[in-house]
């Protein structure tokens, strides 16, 4: 892959029409904010220890030329006018975005490989004169990870990384806040229900109207969870994910929640086939056992943030099920109400009950007539 990333430096340095000089410049005036980003970056790669210059420009070298790869790379993807590249190029050709960039994609997620996005700010800062690029980056990369995810938001300033704008872009819309937990609610019930065990409690499942994490409600027993499409990729993203919510203090643990709830509401595949029904849950990765496997054990030791709105839905759901007449309403429509036909045996059956007590109603009035006559 060190081949096709020099190519893709000399190919943007000859658009461009400018030195690869200005462009290691503009890198290097961040430099010591780069190294920053890197936890436990070896001695090798820093200008610090012996042959500052020597280690500082090896830094460099691989910034300048990852960043230019990466913007060379979404820039094929995303159908901009790249065209000094073969017809059979095996990276940058319809034959690469077929075969080669969905892995190049995938690499992008993982949380060691994490290439910060000042890098891109500096190198198109040179490229195209303007240094206000930063929403300009960010949609280039959400584009590139998510292509129909939700428009990342405007002013919110440039994202750490590419795994950042990927949390982003399932975290859009108002962060919900939960309110006080009342009196009752002073001993929090860690048990989460699973699927059925909810299900058979009375609790409804419906699909929220976005598909952002976030977007999870309880009202009136209906739970709402935002649609999620499980493939391949689903755990390997998850996890990367919950990662970087661990490592980043203050970044939030809204994913790790959401991965926390959904594990423990999904224990067998009878629970992936209910969410399947209700279109909450889309398996592509095969049969419903594959897919309670794969959430099982996700959230080993993650706990949920105290009083964070997901918390709050987890309370209003326990309060709900502990309530016997929801269950007693919920076996009542479960048993005689899921199909039509047990509905009419219902109605049958009360038809004939009915039609009893008014003959022997009947016959008892007609018995006293008589005797009073």
């Amino acid at each position: 892959m060190d081949v096709h990333k020099r190519r893709s430096l000399l190919h943007l340095l000859r658009r461009a029409r400018k030195p690869l000089s200005e462009f290691v410049v503009a890198v290097a005036g961040v430099a010591e904010q780069l190294e920053g980003a890197y936890q436990g970056l070896a001695d090798d790669w820093r200008g610090a220890l012996g042959c500052e210059e020597e280690r500082r420009e090896r830094f460099l070298e691989m910034m300048v030329t990852d960043g230019c790869f990466l913007l060379e790379v979404m820039r094929t993807a995303s159908g901009f006018e790249v065209n000094d590249y073969a017809p059979n190029d095996p990276v940058f050709s319809n034959h690469g975005l077929l075969y080669t960039v969905p892995y190049i994609r995938r690499d992008m997620i993982m949380i060691e490989n994490q290439l910060p996005l000042l890098v891109l700010h500096k190198l198109l800062a040179v490229e195209t004169g303007k240094d206000e690029n930063e929403e300009l980056i960010n949609r280039m990369v959400q584009r590139f990870l998510t292509p129909a995810a939700w428009p990342p938001a405007t002013g919110v300033g440039l994202a750490l990384h590419p795994l950042d704008i990927l949390r982003r872009s399932l975290l859009y819309g108002p962060t919900q806040t939960a309110p006080p937990a009342p009196p009752d609610y002073a001993v929090p019930d860690d048990i989460i229900r699973s699927a059925e065990e909810l299900y058979e409690a009375g609790v409804r499942f419906k699909r929220s109207r976005t598909s952002s994490l976030l977007d999870i409600s309880f009202h009136r027993g209906v739970l709402r969870l935002p649609a999620i499409v499980v493939d391949d990729t689903t755990e390997y993203m998850l996890l990367n994910l919950m990662a970087f919510e661990r490592l980043h203090a203050g970044a939030g643990n809204e994913v790790t929640a959401y991965v926390f709830f959904m594990d423990n509401m999904i224990d067998t595949a009878a629970d992936v086939a209910l969410l399947t029904c209700r279109r909450i849950v889309h398996n592509t990765v095969g049969s419903d056992k594959a897919v309670a496997k794969l959430f099982s054990g996700m959230s080993r030791d993650v706990v949920l943030e105290p009083q964070s709105a997901l918390d709050d839905v987890h309370r209003q759901v326990n309060a709900y099920c502990r309530k016997r007449w929801n269950r007693w309403r919920a076996n009542l429509v479960h048993t005689y109400f899921k199909s039509p036909w047990s509905f009419l045996s219902l109605a049958a059956a009360v038809f004939l009950l009915g039609m009893t007590i008014m003959q022997t109603v009947y016959t008892v009035l007609q018995f006293y007539q008589d005797a009073t006559t």
